[in-house]
C-alpha cells in the first residue's frame, strides 16, 4: 500500500514539474533576467502564501504580477495604494438601493479584493486603517462588511509590491502584517546584458505575450501537493535550528543576542516547510533538501527580523546576520 502510494505521489509530482515548467518558461519569457525573483514569487503562489515584492520603480514588479495573472489562469485585480484610499475601496461597500416599488433595501458590490490574484501597489502609501483591512484578507481569505461574513475567491493570494527608497508619505507595515507575507523578495537591477536584451526586446514593433498555462484547480491541486511531499528529519532540525536561532532570547549563537531586537516566529518555520517543499516541486524533485532551507532563508526571514539600535550603529546589516545563521545549519 505504501509503495503505490509514493508511486502516485511520484506520477502528480512529476506532472506538476513538467506544468510549472511550462508556466516558468512563459513567465521568463516576458520577465527576462529575473529568474531567481519569478521562482520565489511561484514558490510563494505554491506555498499558498503572499509576497511582498521589494525595489525601485521600473523593474517591472506590475508586469510580472500580471504576468503570473495570466499563465497560471488566474482572476487578477490591481490597486494602486495611496494616503487616501479607504477601507471600503479594497473590500467594497454596501448601497443603498430603491425598487420601483419603492422598497429600499441595501445591496453589497464586491470591491478588487474579490479575485484571485490581488496587486497591492506600494502598499506602504495606504494608511493602516485600510492596511488592515487587507490583513484580514491576507489572513482569513474573507472580509467582513457591515456584520456580514464574505468569502473571497479560492486560491487567494496577494502580491505587494514597496518602494525602498521613498519613504515620505508612507505608512511603514505592522509587524503583523509583514508577517503575513510568506516571502519579502528583493527586486534588483538587472546585468548589463539582460537589460540589453530588455532595451531590444521592449521597444520594437512586437512584443511577446504571456499565455495561460494553468487555471485555478490545477493551481491548487498543486498546492495539495507540496503538502503531501515528504520532507525528511534533517531538514526539519534544519528550518527550527535556523528559526530558533534568529530569536535573541532562544539563540546559541552570541552575535545574534546583540544584534537582533526581535525575531522570527512559528510562522516563520511552517513558511520555511512550505517554501522548501514548493521549490523541490518547480525543480522537479519529490522532497526538499537542506539547499532549500538555505536558499530560502533570507526571503522568508528578512522581514520577520529587526535590528538592534546597536548593531545598526555598528554598520550590521541583516545580510550579514542571516549569513551567520545560515552558516551556524550549514
Amino acid at each position: 500500500m505504501t509503495q503505490s502510494l509514493s508511486a502516485a505521489l511520484e506520477k502528480k509530482a512529476v506532472a506538476a514539474g513538467d506544468k510549472l515548467a511550462k508556466a516558468r518558461s512563459g513567465i521568463q519569457t516576458i520577465i527576462l533576467g529575473q529568474d531567481n525573483v519569478i521562482d520565489l514569487a511561484l514558490a510563494s503562489i505554491l506555498s499558498g502564501g503572499h509576497a511582498l515584492l521589494v525595489g525601485v520603480p521600473g523593474l517591472a514588479k506590475t508586469l510580472l504580477v500580471e504576468t503570473l495573472g495570466t499563465v497560471l489562469g488566474l482572476d487578477d485585480n490591481r490597486v494602486q495604494f495611496t494616503p487616501d484610499l479607504m477601507p471600503a475601496d479594497i473590500i467594497g461597500s454596501e448601497v443603498l438601493e430603491e425598487s420601483g416599488k419603492g422598497k429600499r433595501s441595501f445591496r453589497f458590490i464586491e470591491g478588487p479584493v474579490f479575485c484571485q490574484l490581488l496587486m497591492a501597489d506600494e502598499i506602504n502609501r495606504a494608511s493602516p486603517r485600510t492596511q488592515s483591512a487587507l490583513l484580514q484578507a491576507m489572513q482569513e481569505g474573507s472580509v467582513t462588511v457591515a456584520g456580514q461574513h464574505y468569502e473571497l475567491p479560492k486560491p487567494f493570494h496577494v502580491l505587494a509590491t514597496q518602494n525602498p527608497i521613498e519613504q515620505e508619505g508612507t505608512y511603514p507595515l505592522p509587524e503583523a502584517q509583514l508577517d503575513r507575507f510568506l516571502m519579502q523578495i528583493d527586486v534588483d537591477f538587472p546585468d548589463h546584458e539582460t537589460e540589453r536584451e530588455i532595451l531590444l526586446a521592449t521597444t520594437g514593433a512586437k512584443q511577446a505575450k504571456a499565455t495561460k498555462v494553468l487555471t485555478p484547480k490545477a493551481l491548487s491541486d498543486m498546492q495539495s501537493l507540496v503538502r503531501e511531499l515528504p520532507i525528511g528529519e534533517n531538514v526539519v532540525e534544519a528550518i527550527l535550528n535556523l528559526v530558533r536561532n534568529a530569536r535573541p532570547d532562544q539563540s546559541s549563537l552570541d552575535s545574534i543576542k546583540s544584534q537582533i531586537a526581535w525575531g522570527p516566529g512559528p510562522r516563520a518555520g511552517q513558511s520555511l516547510m512550505l517554501a522548501s517543499r514548493a521549490r523541490a516541486l518547480l525543480d522537479g524533485r519529490l522532497s526538499p533538501s537542506v539547499d532549500d532551507v538555505l536558499a530560502l532563508a533570507k526571503p522568508v526571514l528578512q522581514h520577520r527580523m529587526a535590528l538592534t539600535f546597536a548593531a545598526r550603529a555598528d554598520g550590521v546589516t541583516m545580510e550579514d546576520v542571516l549569513a551567520n545563521l545560515k552558516d551556524s545549519i550549514a
